[in-house]
C-alpha cells in the first residue's frame, strides 16, 4: 500500500515553510526549496511620502487624498498569491497527496481565496494558529488534532 504523502503548511503575512510527513507517527522534515519568505516593511515605512492633495468640487479648499488600500495588508495578500502558485505547481508535479494548513486568521483568510480548487480539494486539516516561530521538533504536539493517521 502506498504511503499517503502529506505537506504541512506553516505560513503567516510574512514567511512560510513546508514540512512532509507520511502519518502521524512519521517525523515531520522541511521540504527542501519549500521556505518562502517576503519582505514586509511597516506601513509607516511604505507610506512615507505625503499624500497627494485636491480641490474640492467647489470653491478653493484643498484636502489631503485617501489612499484607496493598506499597502502593508496588500503585500500580504501579494505574499498568499505566491504561496498559492508555488503549492499549485508542486502539486501539478504530484509532489504530494494530502495539505495540512496551518497561518494566523488573516493569513487563513487569504490563502482560502488564492488556493485553487484542486489544492482546496486535497486540504485534509486546517488550524488557525501562528506557529512560523515554534521549532520543528515541538510541531507536532501542536498538529496532533489535524494530522490524519
Amino acid at each position: 500500500m502506498k504511503q499517503v504523502r502529506t505537506w504541512v503548511l506553516i505560513a503567516d503575512g510574512r514567511r512560510a515553510q513546508v514540512y512532509r510527513t507520511y502519518g502521524r507517527a512519521s517525523r515531520l522534515e522541511a521540504v527542501p526549496g519549500m521556505e518562502l519568505e517576503t519582505v514586509l516593511p511597516p506601513s509607516r515605512e511604505i507610506m512615507a511620502d505625503r499624500p497627494g492633495r485636491t480641490f474640492e468640487s467647489q470653491g478653493a479648499t484643498r484636502h489631503a487624498m485617501e489612499r484607496p488600500t493598506d499597502p502593508h495588508r496588500d503585500a500580504k495578500r501579494q505574499f498568499a498569491r505566491r504561496i498559492a502558485a508555488v503549492i499549485e505547481e508542486r502539486l501539478n508535479a504530484g509532489h504530494f497527496d494530502k495539505l495540512v494548513v496551518v497561518a494566523p486568521a488573516v493569513t487563513m483568510g487569504d490563502l482560502r481565496e488564492e488556493l485553487s480548487d484542486r489544492v482546496k480539494a486535497r486540504i485534509a486539516g486546517e488550524l488557525v494558529a501562528d506557529l512560523t516561530k515554534i521549532p520543528v521538533q515541538e510541531l507536532p504536539s501542536h498538529l496532533e488534532r489535524v494530522l490524519q493517521p
